[in-house]
């Protein structure tokens, strides 16, 4: 019963590990590099001007409700 435990065990073994070379030995693909462009950020459609005018706006609005 032992050796028919080992011999399945190293059966198995053998069957399995035939899947490690799936690729086989042929020559890798090397891919060509990515070429990363860094793109200028974005400006504001908004002047900070008209942000802190507006903001100025809101503080009045609130201040004269009370």
């Amino acid at each position: 019963m032992r050796m028919t435990n080992v011999l399945a065990t190293a059966a198995a073994v053998a069957a399995l590990s035939t899947t490690a070379f799936a690729g086989g030995l042929s020559p890798e693909v090397m891919e060509a590099p990515v070429a990363v462009v860094d793109a200028a950020p974005a400006g504001s459609s908004v002047s900070p001007a008209f942000v802190v005018v507006g903001v100025l706006a809101a503080l009045l609005i609130a201040a004269a409700s009370d």
